[in-house]
């Protein structure tokens, strides 16, 4: 991302530069223009015509100062490039700055200082040597966050001081960038529970078409088809070269659903039960695309990402990168919303079949448990993540809270078909993703005996 400078150059207005020159006058200046300004005056009232010369020479030294400085001319061109732009929270992303004289003069002393937000660190400065007729200068530094979020950082300015230290001035570049901080992703384990891409396991999608079979609606001829594939009978009734499809198998589909109404969640702060959830939902949809599902974003509210294709399901073929760039980006700036229910994920839901469903919620009531166990009836597998309240409440709040509600509704949702598992505080997700898989086998296996 590199962001491209234009040259620094003053504002030539004469009433606006000689505002900017005085107002650029450094504690050292305006202390020697004061002192001169008092020794005039009391020369000019003792009559003392050597005080006098000095005090005009203190006076007139910062301001000859500031008016050479704003005169000077320095065409410099400046840019910033991040490596990486996205980064996951807690890690580091290095900023290349480069600056450019695209000027025949030599350029005096510089001062770089990027504007950088506070979350991120210290705001960078640095000091620039003489830098030759078309030399170029290289600086780096390093920023960090423990929060998601989309920070911007510039734009960069350049100051300008006098050798003396009597003016100093800054110039602004325009360009800024940003950097995305996104959610940790914790590395899963291969499971069985949500199949295969190729159509192994109960998640599956099948295909339309057993392998290599045709099917009956050709298409047109594209440069590069094999001619043994020309449809003879739809060429002749179109007048134009038709070939056989090739029908490819569906890949196996999984919903995401991430609970973010705010009162489903104590406490804030990177180590708080929502940002548990979110992290946990980004490592599931990173997971999942990496083993080749369609995958989706799900929240409470109803929205859908990436939203686009049949039923908002993306990652297929050449999209998975910009499919998970999409969804991590959406995920570094998710923040809790207003609903108190989730009615509006159960219509989402309701519309079709969404293959595996993996959900990360909050704290249920009794109604909002009863929902949840309604979204089980059109998917496949059904996987709960259900954050114990009797664990992040009480550390986050410090209310106690009465005990038993949570394992009742942890009971209701597995009497309809869902694999839920209570999440307590700093649990990790590999291991409750292991233990899903486990308990899912261990119920289709009781399933498979009592049918047998």
């Amino acid at each position: 991302m590199d962001a491209g400078g234009t040259p620094a150059e003053p504002d030539r207005g004469e009433a606006g530069g000689i505002r900017t020159a005085l107002a650029g006058l450094t504690t050292r200046g305006r202390s020697f223009l004061a002192a001169g300004i008092a020794a005039a005056i009391c020369a000019y009232v003792l009559g003392q015509s050597d005080l006098l010369r000095v005090g005009l020479l203190l006076a007139v030294l910062p301001l000859i100062c500031a008016a050479v400085l704003y005169r000077t001319r320095h065409r410099v061109a400046a840019g910033r490039r991040l490596s990486p732009a996205r980064v996951p929270a807690g890690g580091e992303a290095r900023v290349h700055l480069w600056m450019d004289n695209v000027s025949r003069l030599p350029t005096g002393l510089l001062m770089l200082q990027d504007q950088v937000p506070y979350v991120l660190g210290p705001r960078p400065r640095f000091v620039l040597d003489r830098i030759e007729p078309g030399g170029r200068r290289e600086v780096s530094y390093r920023v960090r966050s423990d929060l998601r979020g989309r920070y911007p950082l510039g734009p960069l300015q350049l100051r300008l001081t006098d050798p003396f230290g009597m003016c100093e001035l800054a110039r602004s570049f325009a360009a800024a960038d940003t950097l995305t901080v996104i959610p940790r992703v914790e590395p899963l384990a291969p499971v069985g529970f949500g199949g295969e891409a190729q159509g192994r396991g109960d998640g599956r999608q099948r295909s339309l078409a057993f392998a290599g079979e045709d099917d009956v609606i050709p298409r047109e001829y594209r440069y590069g088809d094999d001619l043994r594939r020309v449809h003879w009978r739809s060429t002749a009734r179109h007048g134009e070269l038709m070939v056989r499809r090739e029908e490819q198998p569906r890949r196996s589909r999984c919903t995401v659903l991430l609970d973010t109404r705010g009162g489903a969640f104590a406490g804030a702060g990177p180590d708080s039960a929502f940002e548990w959830a979110v992290s946990c939902a980004a490592s599931v949809l990173a997971h999942l695309l990496e083993r080749g599902f369609s995958v989706r974003l799900l929240t409470d509210t109803g929205s859908v990402v990436p939203g686009e294709g049949a039923g908002g399901f993306a990652g297929t073929g050449q999209d998975t990168a910009d499919t998970a760039g999409l969804m991590m980006d959406t995920l570094a700036v998710i923040d809790h919303s207003d609903g108190a229910g989730l009615s509006r994920a159960y219509d989402v839901l309701r519309g079709g079949d969404g293959g595996l469903l993996v959900a990360f919620l909050g704290d249920l009531d009794e109604e909002q448990a009863t929902t949840v166990a309604g979204m089980r009836r059109r998917s496949g597998a059904a996987v709960a993540f259900v954050l114990d309240p009797d664990t992040w409440t009480r550390e986050a709040t410090d209310v106690p809270r009465p005990r038993g509600g949570h394992e009742r509704r942890l009971r209701l949702l597995r009497e309809a078909g869902w694999t839920a598992l209570s999440v307590p505080r700093g649990a990790s997700l590999d291991e409750l993703w292991r233990r899903a898989d486990r308990e899912r086998s261990g119920l289709a296996a009781l399933s498979g005996e009592a049918r047998g």
